[in-house]
C-alpha cells in the first residue's frame, strides 16, 4: 500500500524530489566511495512482477519461457555494469496488514470478473490496461531466479522492512521497488522500477533529503508523517478527522483538487508545530480522537525503525523491533522448524514453514470464471492435496514416538475462491495421507538418505494426490517432468468430473509438445480464439503446479524443483491452441503435430491416466464444447481474436461441494456434461454456434469447514 497520497504529491506537487539517475554512473560513484566493494541493488521482487512480465499474451495462463527470457534480460543488464542483485519476496502476511490484503483480493475479484465479461463479449484478450498477472507468477519467479544462481530470499516478516534492513546493514547501493515506504525508512537511496529504462539503465531516484527540505521536516519525522497520512499500520479512517482539521487551517480554499495536493504539506506543517518528543506524539494521538487499542501512532512509528535506530517520538528505551517472525515454541521438533526456516529464507521451499510455524497460509486471486459453475475454483480442487500436506507436517511422529508430536489439527486458510468473502479464514483439517506404514516423520523424509528413503519420499508425494497405489506405474516414466504432469492431470481429472476427454488431450498434447519448443517459437503462436473455459483450465493447471511444489517441499524433495516449473510443462498460447483443436475434433496425430515420438509418449501418459481413472470408477467421456466464432479475427500481431466457452445446456446453478476426498473410490460429484453434436471442422479455425453463456450467481462457499 505504501503511504496514502505521498506518491501523487511527489509526482505532481513536488517534482524536485524525483531525480533521474544513470545507474552506470551511480555504480561508479559507489565504487569510488566504497573501495573493494561491488555495488549491490536490493530488489523488491513483488513490486517488479508487472514490470518483468513483458509477453504480449497474459490471459492464457502465462508465457513462461518468454518470461524467463525477460528475467534473463533484466538480470543481464545489471550484471553487464557489474551491479549485483539481491531479490526479496513476501514470505508472510502480517496480521496488521491482513485487512488490507483482504481488500485488495476482493477488489481483484471485480477486475477478474470484468476480464471474463470482456472475453465472452469480445472473444479476445483484453487490452493491457486490464492486465492481470498470470496465476502463480510470484511463486515461480523466486524459483526462476534461484535457478539462475541469484541471491533470492523470502521474508520472515513484512518484506519492505526486510529489504530496507538488509540494504542498510549491508551498505548496499540502492533499493529498487515501487513503494513509498522506502522513502520513510532511513535507509539507502530508493529507485523506481516503474520508471526504469532498461535499454539506457536510467531511472528515477526519489530523494528523501529533498522531500524533507521541501516539507521543512527532519528525516526522523517521516515515520510520523506516513502514519498521519495513512499506511498499512494506521488506517486512513483513523486520521481522517485530523487531516480535515489540518487542511482547513493550512488552505482555506474550498477547492477539493487543491486540498488533495496540499494534504501532505498540511500534515507536515502540523508536525512542525508539535514538540518532537514522546509527549508530543501522545498529544497527536489524543488529537486523533479515534478509538484504537494501545498507541496506534507509536506502533506505526516503531514499524519504520530499522535495527539499531531510535526516534525522538518514542520513549528513550524504545528502539527498532526485533527482526524476524516469532518462532513457534510449541512445535515439538525445533530441529525440523530450523530446517524449514532456513529453506524458507533461501526460497528453497514453499508453504512448509508457514504451516509449521504459524499454522496459516494464503493464496491470492486466480484467473478463473466464477460464473462457470461447471468448473470449481482451484482453491476447492486442490484442498484435499493441501490437507495431505498439512497432515504430513502437523501429524508427524517425533523420534519414533507415536503421538509425541501431535500438534494443531487445523490450518487457517486465506484462499480466494467464488463466494468467499474472506471475513475470516477457513479452518481446514490436517489429514495425513494413507500409506501402508503410516505417515513417515519429517526427520526421515528430510534428514535421512538412502534408496529406501528416496522411494518413501516418492510414494508419500503420490499419496498426497491419492495415487499411492500406483507408484509402480509412475516409477518407469523416464522424464520427471512427464511424471509430475501426469500426476497432476490424474488428480485434476479425478477431482473434477466435468474434465472431458478433449480437455485431457489438450493438456497432455501441450505438455509433451512444449519440450522442444524454444521461447521464440512459442512467442510466434497465433491464437485465433480466446475461450473463457480454456482460460479457467489453464489457471487450474498452473495453480496445480504450485501445489506440486508445496508437496515436494513437504516430502523432502523427491523431485528437483526445476522439473515442476511451468516453463518445463506449460505454455498458455500453446495450450489454448491445443484446446481449440481438440474441441473441434482434431485427432491425436494432429494435436501432436504428426510427430511419432511425441505421439507415443503422449499415448503412454494418457493410457496411465485412463487406467487409474478406470480403477477409481471415473469414466472420462468425450464432450466437445461448442465454440462460437462469429467475432473471431484471424491471428494478428497481438494475438487478437477469440472464441468463448458457451454452456452446453441451461441448468440450474449448483453449489460445489468442498472437495472430493481421494481417500474413497471416485464418486462423481459434479454433473457430467452430455454429448454434443459438433461438425468436424478445420483444427485451427473453428466455426459453429452454441447457446448464449449461462449466467448465474457465484458458487456458494462450502459450509463443511469451521469459520
Amino acid at each position: 500500500m505504501g503511504v496514502k497520497g505521498l506518491q501523487g504529491f511527489m509526482d505532481h506537487a513536488c517534482p524536485q524530489t524525483s531525480v533521474w539517475v544513470d545507474l552506470k554512473e551511480m555504480a561508479e560513484q559507489y565504487r569510488n566511495s566504497h573501495p573493494g566493494h561491488s555495488p549491490v541493488v536490493v530488489v523488491d521482487a513483488m513490486a517488479c512482477l508487472r514490470y518483468w512480465y513483458t509477453p504480449e499474451a497474459w490471459v492464457h495462463g502465462g508465457q513462461w519461457r518468454e518470461y524467463l527470457q525477460s528475467l534473463n534480460t533484466f538480470v543481464g543488464s545489471f550484471l553487464a555494469i557489474d551491479i549485483r542483485l539481491v531479490f526479496f519476496f513476501d514470505g508472510v502476511i502480517e496480521q496488521k496488514k491482513r485487512d488490507e490484503w483482504v481488500k485488495r483480493r476482493l477488489r481483484n475479484n471485480g477486475e477478474i470478473a470484468k476480464i471474463f465479461q470482456y472475453i465472452k463479449a469480445k472473444t479476445c484478450q483484453p487490452a493491457r490496461d486490464m492486465f492481470f498477472i498470470p496465476s502463480g507468477l510470484a511463486t515461480f519467479t523466486r524459483f526462476a531466479l534461484k535457478s539462475m544462481g541469484l541471491n533470492t530470499m523470502c521474508s520472515l516478516q513484512e518484506a519492505d522492512y526486510e529489504v530496507a534492513s538488509y540494504a542498510t546493514l549491508n551498505g548496499c547501493m540502492a533499493i529498487l521497488g515501487q513503494d513509498t515506504d522506502y522513502l520513510i525508512y532511513d535507509t539507502v537511496p530508493y529507485l523506481s522500477v516503474s520508471k526504469l529504462r532498461l535499454d539506457k539503465l536510467t531511472t528515477v531516484m526519489y530523494s528523501r533529503e529533498k522531500l524533507c527540505h521541501t516539507l521543512s521536516l527532519q528525516r526522523t519525522d517521516l515515520p510520523l508523517l506516513a502514519c498521519l497520512l495513512g499506511n498499512d499500520v494506521v488506517p486512513e479512517k483513523a486520521v481522517e478527522r485530523l487531516k480535515r482539521q489540518c487542511l482547513a487551517r493550512y488552505t482555506p480554499s474550498d477547492s477539493r483538487v487543491r486540498q488533495k495536493k496540499e494534504v501532505v504539506a498540511a500534515m507536515a506543517c502540523y508536525i512542525s508545530g508539535v514538540a518532537h518528543s514522546h509527549d508530543g506524539l501522545r498529544e497527536v494521538e489524543r488529537n486523533l480522537q479515534h478509538p484504537s487499542p494501545g498507541s496506534l501512532l507509536e506502533m506505526g512509528v516503531r514499524s519504520y525503525l530499522l535495527p539499531g535506530q531510535c526516534s525522538p517520538w518514542l520513549p528513550h528505551n524504545k528502539t527498532s523491533p526485533v527482526a524476524g517472525q516469532r518462532e513457534n515454541a510449541t512445535y515439538p521438533d525445533q530441529k525440523i522448524l530450523e530446517v524449514a526456516r532456513e529453506q524458507h529464507i533461501k526460497a528453497e521451499s514453499y508453504t512448509v514453514y508457514n504451516v509449521l510455524n504459524a499454522g496459516e497460509v494464503e493464496c491470492s486471486n486466480t484467473l478463473e470464471d466464477e460464473l462457470d459453475t461447471e468448473l470449481p475454483g482451484q482453491a476447492i480442487v486442490y484442498r484435499p492435496a493441501r490437507q495431505s500436506i498439512y497432515g504430513i507436517l502437523l501429524a508427524t511422529e517425533l523420534n519414533g514416538q507415536p503421538e509425541a508430536a501431535k500438534v494443531c489439527s487445523t490450518v487457517k486458510e486465506w484462499f480466494v475462491y467464488p463466494g468467499n468473502t474472506l471475513q475470516q479464514p477457513d479452518l481446514v483439517p490436517a489429514l495425513p495421507p494413507e500409506l501402508p506404514g503410516g505417515t513417515p516423520n519429517l526427520r526421515t523424509l528430510w534428514l535421512t538418505e538412502g534408496p529406501e528413503v528416496k522411494k518413501l519420499r516418492y510414494c508419500t508425494f503420490l499419496a498426497c494426490f491419492g495415487l499411492q497405489d500406483f507408484a509402480e506405474e509412475f516409477l518407469p516414466l523416464e522424464r520427471p517432468t512427464a511424471a509430475a504432469a501426469c500426476c497432476l492431470l490424474t488428480y485434476v481429472t479425478l477431482q473434477v468430473s466435468t474434465i472431458c476427454r478433449e480437455d485431457l488431450d489438450a493438456y497432455l498434447a501441450q505438455a509433451v509438445c512444449i519440450r522442444d519448443k524454444p521461447a521464440d517459437n512459442l512467442a510466434q503462436i497465433q491464437v485465433p480464439c480466446v475461450d473463457s473455459r480454456a482460460v479457467h483450465l489453464a489457471s487450474l493447471f498452473v495453480r496445480g503446479l504450485s501445489v506440486l511444489v508445496s508437496v515436494n517441499s513437504a516430502c523432502g524433495f523427491p523431485f528437483k524443483m526445476v522439473d515442476l516449473m511451468p516453463w518445463e510443462v506449460f505454455d498458455g498460447k500453446l495450450f489454448h491452441t491445443k484446446y481449440l483443436q481438440s474441441h473441434s475434433g482434431c485427432t491425436m496425430e494432429d494435436l501432436l503435430e504428426k510427430n511419432d515420438v511425441l505421439l507415443q509418449e503422449c499415448q503412454k501418459l494418457k493410457s496411465l491416466i485412463n487406467s487409474i481413472c478406470v480403477r477409481k470408477n471415473r469414466n472420462v467421456q468425450s464432450s466437445p464444447r461448442p465454440l462460437v466464432t462469429e467475432n473471431c479475427e484471424r491471428p494478428g500481431p497481438h494475438g487478437r481474436g477469440g472464441s468463448h466457452h458457451m454452456a452446453q445446456h441451461e441448468q440450474q446453478p449448483h453449489a460445489y461441494p468442498p472437495y472430493l476426498s481421494h481417500r474413497q473410490s471416485y464418486q462423481g460429484r459434479y454433473p457430467q456434461p452430455g454429448p454434443t453434436n459438433l461438425a468436424q471442422t478445420a483444427c485451427l479455425f473453428i466455426s459453429g454456434r452454441g447457446p448464449q453463456p449461462r449466467s448465474g450467481p457465484p458458487n456458494r462457499r462450502p459450509q463443511h469447514y469451521l469459520r
